[in-house]
């Protein structure tokens, strides 16, 4: 870390000036909102913890990491740390806290200068040792935190809005002129249109089926009467698929419901949209607040019902217990670096009303002993005891054991740490990470002895209409589902289920037809059965089935509402666990809209690379589901900017490509290569037999990679993509294509 000013650079004042603000705040951060390192923090209604909106913005470093696996990044330049990342954030608070000289009282802001950013769940990790048995799908930080060269406060009170630039001497230069135009130079960039985004509530999956979900909750009833706890925050996450703008999205929400705690974070790969309402630590100099929220209910339709639904909050033991409850837990951890006398709860039972909740909320204060700073207090309390459960390290215990994927973002923090003596971290709830094209965001609720399962999964339903309401009329896709049938019926694809037994899903034991289907009519389907039953024969010892195949692909595509587009239609027959009759084999049938993959190419054709893997087995000769090496196959070409991988057979002549068949055409003579074990095509019979009708010969010889560039013409085939010209085969570029494979599209497609 003593390398750390040569990275950053020195911090030696902060540049302060008022500035005009002539839009709204939010119209005016959107201007900064597609940096990645942007914050923006959002103060909504008019709560005594919403005066300030904040951006922070161009980043001039960044740390992040997961566990002890930390970096620190700045000018393009890396410091790798194997080290507590709670360590870290010290060492860096304290370097640029000296380095600055300033304290709270030298400045009229919350913050002039320091690191934005969130701190995920999971860095409970690294102050208790826990058992880690749910699993960690996103992989993504732990800590992620920017200190920005641009900071922007507007203080809602006073109608004043103030811009701050902290001063660097790197190599001997000030960096606040280079900044401050940065700065201006942004502003005065094109407003940008409203920016759309796409979402559908209607395909929400979540990682809980409801009765799954109650037997938790009664599973976490019988760890608390049997005295392993007093409370359990309890979760389900849900996601869906998200197109678009992030931002469109913060700002659509903030519009809907202003809560105090609004958050927009631009991590580059993966963007955080938080709405939270509750505020986990406030720190100025050492006086500290914590605000724990326990007690829910929706608003009400009418002025009576809404009234009913307060009352009924208010006037509730569970939701007074619980707060209380979590209130003593909070004493306790801010008591553990506050001095005893100073801790004490300043208001209890408040209610709050947001656009569609209530809540019960709480107050708590003190003041930090001498010993004690910031990071001594966020290891005091973090993660915060309102969202974990009572005594809280048992209860995230059994969140671990009982949700079954880690939280990341959820329930873990969002906000700043000044490098003058502040802080301000709301708890992430109502929060939504966009990643990948899916939006995924938790929604739960504090689980008591007395709790009401089916009523606790109605609450969690209730928090997460914030995030799922937003996706209906303009900004939705319409109310979709994909389906798909299984074993003799049509289900909506979150409700088809395979058993982990079935000896598809344990060894690949299956096999699968893809076949294209044009405005409803699958091609060629009577030739792609044929295949399908012949496999069967040869892998299932009882016939294949009886079926209707062309009015089941019919349903299929109806109701995914594919009758008009090109569509991929699979049909997947997997083993099933018996030997004997009955067979518990599953038959399914899935479609998908396709586009053919030349249509966002410049070039009119594809690329391969050999792929260093010969391959030679004889399941290639049928298409099972045991289909891993190609999989990788195709990874490995995309790693290498390659369409497609060329394989080959162990004695170095040509079998296929991961997805299709290879036809080479010289003059009038077709060639399909030799090998001794590889699938036959049902396109490239077709397109065989147009070029006989054409005048062609075909042929079947081994062929090495190098007899492609003598060629005129290399095509791959399969259903999907008909004939496709290859352009260069490890970069090397072939004999420029003909027009033959237009000519044959036309044909078969």
């Amino acid at each position: 870390m003593h390398d750390i000013f040569k990275l950053t650079g020195k911090l030696t004042g902060i540049f302060v000036k008022e500035i005009p603000l002539t839009e709204p705040f939010i119209d005016f951060a959107g201007r900064f909102a597609d940096i990645p390192g942007t914050v923006v923090l959002m103060s909504g209604g008019n709560l005594d913890c919403s005066r300030f909106h904040i951006l922070a913005t161009a980043p001039w470093l960044s740390f992040s990491g997961r566990h002890d696996n930390l970096t620190l990044e700045a000018n393009g330049k890396n410091i790798h740390l194997k080290e507590n990342p709670f360590t870290v954030l010290r060492t860096v608070i304290n370097a640029f806290s000296d380095s600055l000289g300033l304290d709270h009282t030298q400045t009229p802001l919350p913050i002039s200068c320091g690191l934005f950013g969130y701190l995920s769940y999971d860095l409970k990790d690294c102050l208790e040792t826990l058992p880690r048995t749910s699993v960690d799908r996103l992989g993504l930080p732990h800590i992620l935190l920017f200190a920005p060269s641009i900071l922007v406060v507007h203080d809602k009170l006073k109608n004043v809005t103030r811009l701050c630039i902290p001063e660097r001497k790197l190599n001997h230069h000030n960096t606040l002129d280079h900044d401050r135009d940065n700065f201006y130079k942004l502003l005065s960039a094109q407003t940008r249109p409203l920016a759309h985004f796409q979402g559908d509530a209607a395909r929400l999956t979540s990682n809980f089926a409801k009765q799954n979900y109650i037997r938790t909750i009664n599973r976490i009833k019988e760890y608390i009467a049997s005295g392993h706890v007093y409370q359990v925050n309890m979760s389900q996450r849900f996601e869906t698929e998200f197109s678009g703008n992030t931002y469109g999205l913060f700002r659509a929400l903030y519009e809907m419901n202003p809560a105090p705690f609004f958050a927009f974070i631009n991590a580059g790969d993966h963007h955080i949209v938080s709405t939270s309402p509750e505020r986990f630590l406030l720190q100025t100099g050492n006086q500290v607040e914590t605000r724990p929220i326990k007690g829910t209910r929706p608003r009400g339709k009418t002025r009576e019902e809404d009234h009913q639904l307060r009352e009924e909050l208010v006037q509730s033991k569970k939701d007074d217990a619980e707060l209380s409850m979590i209130v003593d837990l909070l004493r306790n951890d801010i008591g553990k670096v506050c001095s005893a006398k100073s801790v004490h709860v300043a208001e209890h039972k408040r209610v709050e009303a947001y656009q569609n909740v209530y809540h019960l909320v709480s107050v708590v204060k003190g003041t930090l002993d001498d010993p004690y700073d910031s990071i001594d207090l966020i290891q005091a309390t973090f993660p915060g005891g309102s969202i974990t459960g009572c005594p809280k390290i048992r209860a995230m215990e059994i969140i671990d054991e009982l949700e079954p994927e880690r939280r990341h973002i959820y329930t873990g923090s969002i906000g700043y740490i000044s490098f003058h003596d502040t802080m301000d971290l709301s708890i992430a709830i109502r929060t939504a990470t966009i990643y990948n094209g899916k939006i995924i965001f938790s929604v739960g609720g504090g689980i008591v002895f007395d709790s009401n399962p089916e009523d606790e999964f109605d609450e969690t339903l209730h928090k997460g209409r914030t995030l799922t309401e937003v996706f209906k009329g303009e900004a939705g896709t319409g109310n979709r589902q994909d389906w798909v049938w299984i074993n003799g019926a049509l289900a909506p694809l979150t409700q088809a289920n395979i058993s982990i037994t079935d000896l598809g899903f344990q060894y690949g034991y299956g096999f699968f037809e893809t076949i294209r289907a044009n405005k409803g009519e699958p091609k060629r389907l009577s030739a792609h059965i044929q295949r399908f039953e012949k496999t069967w024969k040869y892998f299932f010892p009882d016939a294949p089935p009886d079926l209707t195949w062309c009015e089941i692909i019919r349903q299929v595509l109806v109701k995914n509402r594919l009758v008009e587009t090109p569509a991929a239609v699979k049909i997947i027959a997997t083993k099933g666990s018996s030997d004997i009759p009955p067979y518990n084999h599953n038959l399914v049938v899935t479609a998908r809209p396709y586009v053919h993959r030349l249509k966002e190419k410049k070039e009119p054709g594809l690329t391969l690379a050999v792929y260093p893997h010969p391959r030679q087995t004889p399941l290639a000769d049928y298409k099972t589901l045991n289909y891993l090496y190609y999989h990788q196959a195709a990874g490995w070409a995309a790693d290498k900017g390659a369409d497609e991988a060329l394989i080959l057979n162990p004695d170095g002549t040509l079998s296929e490509t991961n997805t299709a068949s290879i036809l080479l055409i010289k003059g009038k003579t077709v060639v399909k290569p030799v090998s001794p074990h590889v699938l036959a095509g049902t396109m490239e019979k077709t397109i065989c037999e147009l070029l006989i009708m054409w005048g062609y010969t075909v042929k079947k010889k081994e062929v090495r990679p190098e007899d492609l560039f003598l060629c005129d013409d290399v095509l791959i085939t399969n259903a999907l993509i008909g004939a496709v010209p290859i352009l260069e085969i490890d970069g090397k570029r072939l004999k420029a294509p003909s027009n033959l494979w237009k000519k044959i599209n036309q044909e078969v497609l």
